[in-house]
Protein backbone atom coordinates (compact mmCIF):
# COMPACT_ATOMS: atom_id res chain seq x y z
CA UNK A 1 0.00 0.00 0.00
CA UNK A 2 2.84 2.41 0.79
CA UNK A 3 4.30 1.84 -2.69
CA UNK A 4 0.92 2.52 -4.25
CA UNK A 5 0.50 5.73 -2.24
CA UNK A 6 3.97 6.91 -3.25
CA UNK A 7 3.33 6.09 -6.91
CA UNK A 8 0.06 8.03 -6.98
CA UNK A 9 1.69 10.96 -5.19
CA UNK A 10 4.58 11.03 -7.64
CA UNK A 11 2.13 11.08 -10.54
CA UNK A 12 0.18 14.04 -9.17
CA UNK A 13 3.21 15.91 -7.76
CA UNK A 14 3.39 18.47 -10.64
CA UNK A 15 -0.32 19.19 -10.18
CA UNK A 16 0.18 19.66 -6.44
CA UNK A 17 2.89 22.24 -7.06
CA UNK A 18 0.54 24.06 -9.44
CA UNK A 19 -2.15 24.06 -6.75
CA UNK A 20 0.21 25.36 -4.11
CA UNK A 21 1.50 28.17 -6.33
CA UNK A 22 -2.02 29.21 -7.30
CA UNK A 23 -3.07 29.43 -3.65
CA UNK A 24 0.14 31.23 -2.73
CA UNK A 25 -0.40 33.85 -5.42
CA UNK A 26 -3.99 34.47 -4.28
CA UNK A 27 -3.86 34.69 -0.46
CA UNK A 28 -6.87 35.68 1.61
CA UNK A 29 -7.09 36.91 5.19
CA UNK A 30 -8.84 35.12 8.04
CA UNK A 31 -12.58 34.82 7.48
CA UNK A 32 -12.26 36.05 3.89
CA UNK A 33 -11.16 32.82 2.21
CA UNK A 34 -13.98 32.83 -0.37
CA UNK A 35 -11.89 32.23 -3.51
CA UNK A 36 -9.68 29.69 -1.77
CA UNK A 37 -12.72 27.80 -0.49
CA UNK A 38 -14.30 27.74 -3.96
CA UNK A 39 -11.04 26.49 -5.44
CA UNK A 40 -10.74 23.77 -2.79
CA UNK A 41 -14.34 22.68 -3.34
CA UNK A 42 -13.71 22.39 -7.07
CA UNK A 43 -10.66 20.18 -6.64
CA UNK A 44 -12.45 17.93 -4.14
CA UNK A 45 -15.49 17.58 -6.39
CA UNK A 46 -13.27 16.59 -9.31
CA UNK A 47 -12.07 13.66 -7.16
CA UNK A 48 -15.61 12.45 -6.57
CA UNK A 49 -15.57 13.58 -2.95
CA UNK A 50 -18.79 14.86 -1.39
CA UNK A 51 -18.34 18.57 -0.60
CA UNK A 52 -19.96 20.90 1.90
CA UNK A 53 -19.18 24.60 1.57
CA UNK A 54 -19.67 27.50 4.00
CA UNK A 55 -18.93 25.30 7.00
CA UNK A 56 -17.48 27.49 9.73
CA UNK A 57 -18.30 30.58 7.62
CA UNK A 58 -15.73 30.10 4.84
CA UNK A 59 -14.58 26.55 5.54
CA UNK A 60 -14.97 23.48 3.35
CA UNK A 61 -15.62 19.86 4.36
CA UNK A 62 -15.02 16.95 2.01
CA UNK A 63 -16.04 13.42 2.86
CA UNK A 64 -14.74 10.19 1.35
CA UNK A 65 -17.01 7.29 2.27
CA UNK A 66 -14.71 4.28 1.93
CA UNK A 67 -16.36 0.86 2.10
CA UNK A 68 -18.26 1.77 5.29
CA UNK A 69 -17.29 -1.53 6.94
CA UNK A 70 -16.18 0.54 9.94
CA UNK A 71 -18.37 3.26 11.44
CA UNK A 72 -15.44 5.38 12.59
CA UNK A 73 -14.65 8.70 10.93
CA UNK A 74 -11.07 9.93 10.60
CA UNK A 75 -10.67 13.68 10.06
CA UNK A 76 -7.71 15.40 8.41
CA UNK A 77 -7.52 19.13 9.08
CA UNK A 78 -5.65 21.74 7.08
CA UNK A 79 -6.00 25.53 7.26
CA UNK A 80 -6.35 28.08 4.46
CA UNK A 81 -5.84 31.69 5.66
CA UNK A 82 -2.95 34.06 5.04
CA UNK A 83 -1.39 36.91 7.03
CA UNK A 84 -1.39 40.71 6.68
CA UNK A 85 2.26 40.79 5.58
CA UNK A 86 3.79 42.33 2.46
CA UNK A 87 5.63 39.55 0.64
CA UNK A 88 9.30 40.18 -0.12
CA UNK A 89 10.21 36.95 -1.84
CA UNK A 90 11.13 37.09 -5.51
CA UNK A 91 9.37 33.93 -6.62
CA UNK A 92 7.35 34.05 -9.84
CA UNK A 93 4.19 33.08 -7.99
CA UNK A 94 4.50 35.69 -5.22
CA UNK A 95 1.34 37.17 -3.76
CA UNK A 96 -0.68 39.28 -6.16
CA UNK A 97 -2.47 40.96 -3.26
CA UNK A 98 -0.59 43.87 -1.68
CA UNK A 99 -0.09 43.44 2.04
CA UNK A 100 -1.26 39.82 2.19
CA UNK A 101 0.99 36.77 2.15
CA UNK A 102 1.02 33.06 2.94
CA UNK A 103 3.85 33.57 5.41
CA UNK A 104 2.84 30.68 7.67
CA UNK A 105 2.63 27.96 5.03
CA UNK A 106 -1.13 27.53 4.95
CA UNK A 107 -0.94 27.42 1.16
CA UNK A 108 1.13 24.26 1.63
CA UNK A 109 -1.29 22.95 4.26
CA UNK A 110 -4.27 23.37 1.92
CA UNK A 111 -2.33 21.64 -0.84
CA UNK A 112 -1.52 18.76 1.51
CA UNK A 113 -5.19 18.33 2.33
CA UNK A 114 -6.11 18.32 -1.35
CA UNK A 115 -3.25 16.01 -2.28
CA UNK A 116 -4.19 13.56 0.46
CA UNK A 117 -7.80 13.63 -0.75
CA UNK A 118 -6.65 13.00 -4.32
CA UNK A 119 -4.56 10.01 -3.25
CA UNK A 120 -7.10 8.47 -0.89
CA UNK A 121 -9.92 8.91 -3.39
CA UNK A 122 -8.05 6.41 -5.56
CA UNK A 123 -7.77 4.00 -2.63
CA UNK A 124 -11.41 4.16 -1.53
CA UNK A 125 -11.89 0.38 -1.62
CA UNK A 126 -8.98 0.00 0.82
CA UNK A 127 -10.50 2.32 3.43
CA UNK A 128 -13.04 0.66 5.73
CA UNK A 129 -14.38 3.95 7.14
CA UNK A 130 -14.97 7.58 6.26
CA UNK A 131 -12.29 10.21 5.81
CA UNK A 132 -13.45 13.75 6.50
CA UNK A 133 -11.25 16.54 5.14
CA UNK A 134 -11.55 19.81 7.06
CA UNK A 135 -10.32 22.90 5.22
CA UNK A 136 -10.41 25.49 7.95
CA UNK A 137 -10.51 29.28 7.76
CA UNK A 138 -9.20 31.82 10.28
CA UNK A 139 -6.52 29.85 12.09
CA UNK A 140 -4.37 32.97 12.37
CA UNK A 141 -6.99 34.66 14.55
CA UNK A 142 -7.69 31.41 16.43
CA UNK A 143 -11.38 31.44 15.48
CA UNK A 144 -11.79 29.05 12.56
CA UNK A 145 -11.66 25.77 14.47
CA UNK A 146 -14.44 26.94 16.79
CA UNK A 147 -16.53 28.00 13.79
CA UNK A 148 -16.05 24.60 12.18
CA UNK A 149 -16.97 22.73 15.36
CA UNK A 150 -20.07 24.88 15.85
CA UNK A 151 -21.19 23.97 12.34
CA UNK A 152 -20.83 20.25 13.03
CA UNK A 153 -17.55 19.52 11.24
CA UNK A 154 -16.45 17.20 14.08
CA UNK A 155 -19.75 15.38 14.48
CA UNK A 156 -19.10 11.65 14.99
CA UNK A 157 -15.36 12.04 14.30
CA UNK A 158 -13.29 9.35 16.04
CA UNK A 159 -9.80 10.77 15.48
CA UNK A 160 -8.10 13.67 13.71
CA UNK A 161 -4.69 14.34 12.16
CA UNK A 162 -3.13 17.74 11.54
CA UNK A 163 0.10 19.11 10.10
CA UNK A 164 2.13 22.31 10.22
CA UNK A 165 5.17 23.20 8.14
CA UNK A 166 8.39 23.94 9.99
CA UNK A 167 11.35 25.72 8.35
CA UNK A 168 13.90 24.57 10.93
CA UNK A 169 13.32 20.94 9.88
CA UNK A 170 14.82 20.04 6.48
CA UNK A 171 12.52 19.22 3.60
CA UNK A 172 11.74 15.50 3.15
CA UNK A 173 11.84 15.12 6.95
CA UNK A 174 9.06 14.86 9.50
CA UNK A 175 8.93 16.02 13.12
CA UNK A 176 6.96 13.96 15.64
CA UNK A 177 6.04 15.18 19.10
CA UNK A 178 4.50 13.08 21.86
CA UNK A 179 2.39 14.92 24.43
CA UNK A 180 2.28 18.72 24.55
CA UNK A 181 2.98 20.29 21.16
CA UNK A 182 1.83 23.90 21.65
CA UNK A 183 0.79 26.16 24.51
CA UNK A 184 -2.50 27.54 25.70
CA UNK A 185 -2.76 31.17 24.59
CA UNK A 186 -4.94 33.77 26.31
CA UNK A 187 -5.50 37.49 25.79
CA UNK A 188 -4.89 39.94 28.63
CA UNK A 189 -6.11 43.53 28.98
CA UNK A 190 -5.46 45.64 32.11
CA UNK A 191 -6.76 49.15 32.79
CA UNK A 192 -5.08 51.15 35.56
CA UNK A 193 -7.16 54.10 36.78
CA UNK A 194 -5.30 56.80 38.67
CA UNK A 195 -5.84 60.54 39.09
CA UNK A 196 -4.51 63.24 36.82
CA UNK A 197 -2.31 66.10 38.01
CA UNK A 198 0.53 68.43 37.17
CA UNK A 199 3.74 66.72 36.12
CA UNK A 200 5.69 68.86 38.60
CA UNK A 201 3.55 67.78 41.58
CA UNK A 202 3.26 63.98 41.45
CA UNK A 203 2.37 63.78 45.15
CA UNK A 204 -0.96 65.44 44.35
CA UNK A 205 -1.91 62.82 41.72
CA UNK A 206 -2.00 59.06 41.24
CA UNK A 207 0.35 58.27 38.39
CA UNK A 208 -1.23 55.51 36.29
CA UNK A 209 1.84 55.21 34.05
CA UNK A 210 4.18 54.62 36.97
CA UNK A 211 1.79 52.10 38.51
CA UNK A 212 1.44 50.34 35.14
CA UNK A 213 5.23 50.09 35.02
CA UNK A 214 5.18 48.45 38.47
CA UNK A 215 2.52 46.02 37.27
CA UNK A 216 4.58 44.98 34.23
CA UNK A 217 7.79 44.60 36.22
CA UNK A 218 6.16 42.73 39.09
CA UNK A 219 4.35 40.30 36.82
CA UNK A 220 7.60 39.41 35.07
CA UNK A 221 9.54 39.06 38.32
CA UNK A 222 6.79 37.10 40.03
CA UNK A 223 6.84 34.41 37.35
CA UNK A 224 10.35 33.42 38.39
CA UNK A 225 9.58 33.48 42.12
CA UNK A 226 6.00 32.25 42.48
CA UNK A 227 5.54 29.84 39.57
CA UNK A 228 6.96 26.37 39.10
CA UNK A 229 9.94 26.81 36.73
CA UNK A 230 9.21 23.37 35.26
CA UNK A 231 5.83 24.67 34.08
CA UNK A 232 6.76 27.62 31.87
CA UNK A 233 4.74 30.81 31.50
CA UNK A 234 5.32 33.58 28.99
CA UNK A 235 3.51 36.85 29.69
CA UNK A 236 4.11 39.52 27.07
CA UNK A 237 2.67 43.01 27.22
CA UNK A 238 2.66 44.10 23.60
CA UNK A 239 0.67 47.33 23.85
CA UNK A 240 0.70 50.29 26.25
CA UNK A 241 -1.41 53.40 25.84
CA UNK A 242 -2.09 56.30 28.15
CA UNK A 243 -1.35 59.92 28.93
CA UNK A 244 -2.49 63.26 27.50
CA UNK A 245 0.61 65.45 27.49
CA UNK A 246 4.29 65.33 28.55
CA UNK A 247 3.71 67.52 31.61
CA UNK A 248 0.44 65.94 32.76
CA UNK A 249 0.34 62.86 34.99
CA UNK A 250 -1.72 60.21 33.26
CA UNK A 251 -4.92 59.14 34.94
CA UNK A 252 -5.44 55.97 32.91
CA UNK A 253 -3.25 53.40 31.18
CA UNK A 254 -4.26 50.39 29.10
CA UNK A 255 -1.99 47.37 28.89
CA UNK A 256 -2.65 44.54 26.44
CA UNK A 257 -0.77 41.33 25.87
CA UNK A 258 -0.70 37.57 25.57
CA UNK A 259 -0.25 34.83 28.18
CA UNK A 260 1.14 31.41 27.21
CA UNK A 261 1.36 28.29 29.36
CA UNK A 262 1.76 24.53 28.95
CA UNK A 263 0.46 22.93 32.14
CA UNK A 264 -3.35 22.69 32.50
CA UNK A 265 -3.37 23.60 36.23
CA UNK A 266 -1.10 26.57 35.65
CA UNK A 267 -3.38 27.67 32.83
CA UNK A 268 -6.41 27.43 35.12
CA UNK A 269 -4.76 29.51 37.89
CA UNK A 270 -3.34 32.32 35.77
CA UNK A 271 -6.31 34.77 35.79
CA UNK A 272 -6.49 34.84 39.61
CA UNK A 273 -2.71 35.00 39.97
CA UNK A 274 -2.52 38.04 37.68
CA UNK A 275 -5.44 39.76 39.38
CA UNK A 276 -3.93 39.32 42.84
CA UNK A 277 -0.73 41.08 41.76
CA UNK A 278 -2.54 43.94 40.02
CA UNK A 279 -4.98 44.39 42.92
CA UNK A 280 -2.23 44.54 45.54
CA UNK A 281 -0.20 47.10 43.59
CA UNK A 282 -3.17 49.31 42.86
CA UNK A 283 -4.30 49.20 46.50
CA UNK A 284 -0.81 50.12 47.67
CA UNK A 285 -0.59 53.17 45.41
CA UNK A 286 -4.20 54.35 45.49
CA UNK A 287 -5.34 53.31 42.03
CA UNK A 288 -8.18 51.14 40.78
CA UNK A 289 -8.07 48.58 38.00
CA UNK A 290 -10.07 46.51 35.58
CA UNK A 291 -8.87 43.25 34.03
CA UNK A 292 -10.24 41.52 30.96
CA UNK A 293 -8.79 38.03 30.77
CA UNK A 294 -10.03 36.15 27.73
CA UNK A 295 -9.39 32.47 27.31
CA UNK A 296 -7.97 31.78 23.86
CA UNK A 297 -7.10 28.32 22.62
CA UNK A 298 -5.91 25.49 24.86
CA UNK A 299 -2.65 23.70 24.24
CA UNK A 300 -2.35 20.92 21.69
CA UNK A 301 -1.89 17.59 23.47
CA UNK A 302 -1.05 14.87 20.97
CA UNK A 303 -2.71 11.53 21.58
CA UNK A 304 -0.02 8.84 22.11
CA UNK A 305 -1.69 6.14 19.97
CA UNK A 306 -2.29 8.45 17.01
CA UNK A 307 1.17 9.96 17.37
CA UNK A 308 2.66 6.47 17.22
CA UNK A 309 0.73 5.83 13.99
CA UNK A 310 2.21 9.02 12.52
CA UNK A 311 5.70 8.05 13.66
CA UNK A 312 5.45 4.51 12.26
CA UNK A 313 4.02 5.78 8.97
CA UNK A 314 6.84 8.33 8.67
CA UNK A 315 9.60 5.86 9.48
CA UNK A 316 8.26 3.28 7.05
CA UNK A 317 7.87 5.89 4.32
CA UNK A 318 11.09 7.86 4.73
CA UNK A 319 13.46 5.92 7.00
CA UNK A 320 14.69 6.68 10.51
CA UNK A 321 17.10 9.40 9.39
CA UNK A 322 14.22 11.54 8.13
CA UNK A 323 12.12 11.35 11.28
CA UNK A 324 12.87 13.68 14.18
CA UNK A 325 11.34 13.24 17.62
CA UNK A 326 10.74 16.81 18.79
CA UNK A 327 12.14 17.07 22.34
CA UNK A 328 10.32 20.21 23.51
CA UNK A 329 6.91 21.81 22.97
CA UNK A 330 6.39 25.24 21.47
CA UNK A 331 4.89 28.19 23.31
CA UNK A 332 3.20 29.15 20.09
CA UNK A 333 -0.54 28.53 19.80
CA UNK A 334 -2.60 26.45 17.38
CA UNK A 335 -6.39 26.21 17.31
CA UNK A 336 -6.11 22.57 16.23
CA UNK A 337 -6.49 22.16 20.01
CA UNK A 338 -10.20 22.99 19.69
CA UNK A 339 -10.75 19.81 17.68
CA UNK A 340 -8.99 17.79 20.40
CA UNK A 341 -11.79 18.75 22.78
CA UNK A 342 -14.05 16.71 20.48
CA UNK A 343 -11.84 13.73 19.59
CA UNK A 344 -8.27 12.50 20.11
CA UNK A 345 -5.76 13.67 17.55
CA UNK A 346 -2.17 14.36 16.68
CA UNK A 347 -0.36 17.04 14.70
CA UNK A 348 3.08 16.58 13.16
CA UNK A 349 5.67 19.01 11.84
CA UNK A 350 6.54 18.87 8.15
CA UNK A 351 10.05 19.97 7.29
CA UNK A 352 10.22 22.60 4.54
CA UNK A 353 13.74 23.93 5.10
CA UNK A 354 16.00 24.49 2.12
CA UNK A 355 19.52 23.17 2.73
CA UNK A 356 21.18 25.48 0.24
CA UNK A 357 20.08 28.80 1.78
CA UNK A 358 19.18 30.41 5.13
CA UNK A 359 15.59 29.66 6.10
CA UNK A 360 13.42 32.51 7.31
CA UNK A 361 11.04 31.78 10.17
CA UNK A 362 7.28 31.56 9.96
CA UNK A 363 5.50 34.93 9.63
CA UNK A 364 8.52 36.46 7.87
CA UNK A 365 8.02 38.43 4.62
CA UNK A 366 10.69 36.31 2.92
CA UNK A 367 9.45 32.95 4.18
CA UNK A 368 9.80 30.25 1.53
CA UNK A 369 9.39 26.48 1.45
CA UNK A 370 11.09 23.64 -0.37
CA UNK A 371 8.25 22.34 -2.51
CA UNK A 372 9.58 18.78 -2.40
CA UNK A 373 8.05 18.72 1.07
CA UNK A 374 4.56 18.63 -0.43
CA UNK A 375 4.94 15.04 -1.60
CA UNK A 376 6.46 14.11 1.76
CA UNK A 377 3.46 15.54 3.58
CA UNK A 378 0.88 13.94 1.30
CA UNK A 379 2.42 10.47 1.55
CA UNK A 380 2.75 10.78 5.33
CA UNK A 381 -0.88 11.82 5.81
CA UNK A 382 -2.28 9.31 3.33
CA UNK A 383 -0.28 6.40 4.71
CA UNK A 384 -1.05 7.37 8.32
CA UNK A 385 -4.75 7.39 7.40
CA UNK A 386 -4.42 3.92 5.89
CA UNK A 387 -2.57 2.68 8.98
CA UNK A 388 -5.24 4.18 11.25
CA UNK A 389 -7.83 1.85 9.72
CA UNK A 390 -5.61 -1.18 9.65
CA UNK A 391 -3.57 -0.77 12.86
CA UNK A 392 -6.05 0.59 15.38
Amino acid sequence: MLTQIKDITETIAPRLIEIRRHIHAHPELSGQEYQTAAYVAGVLSSCGIHVQEAVGKTGVVGELKGTQEDNRILAIRTDMDALPIQEKTKVDFASRKPGIMHACGHDVHTTLGLGTAMVLSQLGKSLPGKIRFLFQPAEEIAQGASWMVQDGAMRDVSAIFGVHVFPSIPARCVGIRYGALTAAADDLEIYIQGESGHGARPHEATDAIWIAAQVITTLQQAISRTQNPLRPIVLTIGQISGGMAPNVIADQVRLAGTVRSLHPQTHANLPQWIENIVANLCQTYGATYKINYRRGVPGVQNDPVLTQILEEASREAWGNDCVQIIPEPSLGAEDFAIYLEQAPGSMFRLGVGKPEKPNHPLHHPEFEVDESAISTGVVTLAYAAYKYWHNS
